[in-house]
Protein backbone atom coordinates (compact mmCIF):
# COMPACT_ATOMS: atom_id res chain seq x y z
CA UNK A 1 0.00 0.00 0.00
CA UNK A 2 2.43 2.94 -1.14
CA UNK A 3 1.65 5.77 -3.63
CA UNK A 4 2.34 4.78 -7.51
CA UNK A 5 1.61 8.29 -8.81
CA UNK A 6 -1.76 7.31 -10.18
CA UNK A 7 -3.25 10.11 -8.00
CA UNK A 8 -1.63 12.58 -9.60
CA UNK A 9 -4.03 12.41 -12.83
CA UNK A 10 -7.11 12.80 -10.09
CA UNK A 11 -5.50 15.73 -8.32
CA UNK A 12 -8.34 18.26 -6.83
CA UNK A 13 -7.13 22.14 -6.93
CA UNK A 14 -8.59 24.26 -3.73
CA UNK A 15 -11.69 25.14 -4.59
CA UNK A 16 -12.46 29.30 -3.98
CA UNK A 17 -14.98 30.00 -1.18
CA UNK A 18 -15.94 26.67 -0.19
CA UNK A 19 -14.01 24.08 1.74
CA UNK A 20 -12.41 21.15 0.00
CA UNK A 21 -14.96 18.37 1.34
CA UNK A 22 -18.13 20.89 0.55
CA UNK A 23 -17.28 20.57 -2.94
CA UNK A 24 -17.36 17.19 -3.08
CA UNK A 25 -13.24 16.41 -2.88
CA UNK A 26 -11.47 13.59 -0.72
CA UNK A 27 -7.73 13.31 0.70
CA UNK A 28 -5.96 9.82 0.75
CA UNK A 29 -3.59 9.50 3.94
CA UNK A 30 -1.13 7.69 2.19
CA UNK A 31 -0.71 9.58 -1.03
CA UNK A 32 -1.01 12.86 0.79
CA UNK A 33 -3.10 14.51 -1.93
CA UNK A 34 -6.92 15.88 -2.30
CA UNK A 35 -8.49 13.82 -5.52
CA UNK A 36 -11.79 14.48 -6.77
CA UNK A 37 -13.03 10.69 -7.28
CA UNK A 38 -16.40 9.35 -6.67
CA UNK A 39 -15.36 6.32 -5.28
CA UNK A 40 -14.71 5.54 -1.24
CA UNK A 41 -11.01 4.00 -2.17
CA UNK A 42 -7.85 5.18 -3.50
CA UNK A 43 -7.50 4.74 -7.27
CA UNK A 44 -3.46 5.18 -7.00
CA UNK A 45 -2.73 2.90 -3.54
CA UNK A 46 -6.21 1.14 -2.62
CA UNK A 47 -6.26 2.60 0.90
CA UNK A 48 -9.72 4.91 2.64
CA UNK A 49 -10.54 8.03 1.39
CA UNK A 50 -11.75 10.99 4.04
CA UNK A 51 -14.81 12.17 3.03
CA UNK A 52 -15.02 14.53 6.15
CA UNK A 53 -12.59 16.77 8.08
CA UNK A 54 -10.85 15.59 11.31
CA UNK A 55 -10.45 18.91 12.97
CA UNK A 56 -13.54 20.30 14.91
CA UNK A 57 -13.73 23.70 13.63
CA UNK A 58 -13.65 22.46 10.07
CA UNK A 59 -16.42 19.83 10.98
CA UNK A 60 -18.65 22.83 12.37
CA UNK A 61 -18.05 24.79 9.13
CA UNK A 62 -18.84 21.40 6.74
CA UNK A 63 -22.19 20.96 8.74
CA UNK A 64 -22.94 24.61 8.73
CA UNK A 65 -22.47 24.84 4.73
CA UNK A 66 -24.40 21.26 4.55
CA UNK A 67 -27.51 23.14 6.80
CA UNK A 68 -27.40 25.85 4.83
CA UNK A 69 -27.34 24.42 1.03
CA UNK A 70 -30.59 22.14 2.15
CA UNK A 71 -32.19 24.93 3.26
CA UNK A 72 -31.76 27.04 0.05
CA UNK A 73 -32.35 23.77 -1.77
CA UNK A 74 -35.95 23.84 -0.04
CA UNK A 75 -36.59 27.15 -0.41
CA UNK A 76 -35.77 26.96 -4.46
CA UNK A 77 -38.21 23.63 -5.05
CA UNK A 78 -40.76 25.38 -2.84
CA UNK A 79 -40.58 28.29 -4.99
CA UNK A 80 -40.57 25.85 -8.57
CA UNK A 81 -43.33 24.14 -6.92
CA UNK A 82 -45.56 27.55 -6.74
CA UNK A 83 -44.35 28.87 -10.17
CA UNK A 84 -46.04 25.41 -11.20
CA UNK A 85 -49.36 25.88 -9.05
CA UNK A 86 -50.02 29.14 -10.71
CA UNK A 87 -48.62 27.93 -14.17
CA UNK A 88 -51.66 25.83 -13.75
CA UNK A 89 -54.18 27.55 -12.37
CA UNK A 90 -53.47 29.84 -15.26
CA UNK A 91 -54.36 27.07 -17.32
CA UNK A 92 -57.62 26.02 -15.46
CA UNK A 93 -58.47 29.30 -15.32
CA UNK A 94 -58.02 29.60 -19.55
CA UNK A 95 -59.70 26.55 -19.77
CA UNK A 96 -62.66 27.70 -17.93
CA UNK A 97 -63.11 30.63 -20.02
CA UNK A 98 -62.77 28.68 -23.28
CA UNK A 99 -65.85 26.39 -22.05
CA UNK A 100 -67.71 29.40 -21.31
CA UNK A 101 -68.06 30.57 -24.50
CA UNK A 102 -68.98 27.65 -25.86
CA UNK A 103 -72.11 26.58 -23.98
CA UNK A 104 -75.24 27.29 -25.32
CA UNK A 105 -76.79 30.20 -23.16
CA UNK A 106 -80.06 29.19 -21.48
CA UNK A 107 -83.53 30.24 -22.10
CA UNK A 108 -85.93 30.79 -20.06
CA UNK A 109 -89.44 28.67 -19.97
CA UNK A 110 -92.84 30.52 -21.22
CA UNK A 111 -94.97 28.59 -18.59
CA UNK A 112 -92.51 28.58 -15.42
CA UNK A 113 -89.93 30.81 -16.22
CA UNK A 114 -87.01 28.80 -15.32
CA UNK A 115 -83.91 28.65 -17.43
CA UNK A 116 -83.23 25.59 -19.89
CA UNK A 117 -80.36 24.98 -22.32
CA UNK A 118 -83.41 22.95 -24.44
CA UNK A 119 -85.95 24.77 -24.14
CA UNK A 120 -88.31 22.98 -26.59
CA UNK A 121 -87.54 19.51 -24.65
CA UNK A 122 -88.82 21.17 -21.06
CA UNK A 123 -91.62 22.83 -22.78
CA UNK A 124 -93.14 19.65 -23.99
CA UNK A 125 -93.07 17.87 -20.59
CA UNK A 126 -93.50 21.45 -18.67
CA UNK A 127 -96.53 20.71 -15.66
CA UNK A 128 -97.42 24.17 -16.02
CA UNK A 129 -98.39 23.86 -20.08
CA UNK A 130 -101.69 24.18 -20.17
CA UNK A 131 -101.76 22.10 -23.67
CA UNK A 132 -100.57 18.77 -21.93
CA UNK A 133 -103.44 16.69 -20.70
CA UNK A 134 -101.70 14.72 -17.56
CA UNK A 135 -104.18 10.97 -17.12
CA UNK A 136 -105.43 10.30 -13.90
CA UNK A 137 -104.19 6.72 -14.40
CA UNK A 138 -100.45 7.95 -13.90
CA UNK A 139 -101.26 9.88 -11.32
CA UNK A 140 -103.12 6.89 -9.35
CA UNK A 141 -100.28 4.46 -9.91
CA UNK A 142 -97.66 6.96 -8.52
CA UNK A 143 -99.83 7.18 -5.33
CA UNK A 144 -99.87 3.81 -5.06
CA UNK A 145 -96.27 3.37 -5.76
Amino acid sequence: MTCKGICVRYKAQKPVGTGRYASGQRRCQICEIFIKWEGLWCPCCGYRLRTKPRNLKYKAKLRARVEADSIEAKAVAKTQLEEIQVEVKAKSKAKTTKSKTTKKEKIPCTYCEKLFVYLDKHEKKCKKNPNIEISQESETIAIKA
